[in-house]
């Protein structure tokens, strides 16, 4: 009987550790849940405080991970700097499997409309390739090639040509 009763007490022990656990786990669910709501501040009820927003995932996928790439002229190969992009990516979209994504190609301003297409399109694909190479599932990524006709800038210098000639990694809804 005594051997029973320790075994009874030991199931009621692991038992009570798993609803604390879970209780735990439910406390924390809803305080993320609570702290991704917009917060409200003395603004909304003339006060002179400003309410701050949580962040958009796209604005921390831009800011913090890094949405583009970008490229020599006349070339697709990734630099060292657009690798590491790159590796970040590969990280956070490991992160949130259920998410996918378009990989964009674009160029700058020079040659035939013809050529920027498919200059973007290589682009476009070797950022892809890469990122697969580093774990993502090839049916996350599509490719998209726009070519020189969505420049970032439009002076037509070589700052603002390098800046055009990228790779975007654009999040889908």
């Amino acid at each position: 009987m005594h051997l029973t009763n320790d075994r009874s007490r030991h199931l009621a022990a692991v038992m009570f550790a798993a609803l604390m656990l879970q209780a735990c786990d439910t406390t924390n669910d809803t305080q993320t849940a609570t702290s991704a709501q917009p917060t409200t501040t003395g603004a909304e009820s003339g006060g002179g405080d400003v309410a701050i927003a949580p962040q958009d995932p796209n604005e921390v996928w831009q800011s913090q991970v890094g949405n583009a790439v970008e490229f020599a002229t006349d070339a697709y190969d990734l630099s060292p700097e657009a690798q590491a992009t790159l590796q970040r990516q590969a990280q956070w979209l490991l992160q949130y499997p259920a998410r996918t994504a378009v990989v964009e190609g674009h160029a700058d301003e020079r040659g035939t409309r013809e050529y920027n297409l498919a200059l973007g399109e290589r682009r476009a694909q070797s950022a892809q390739a890469y990122l697969i190479a580093l774990g993502i599932d090839a049916s996350r990524l599509q490719t998209t090639s726009f070519g020189k006709e969505q420049p970032l800038c439009g002076e037509a210098n070589d700052d603002c040509w390098q800046r055009n000639r990228r790779a975007v990694t654009a999040l889908n809804p």
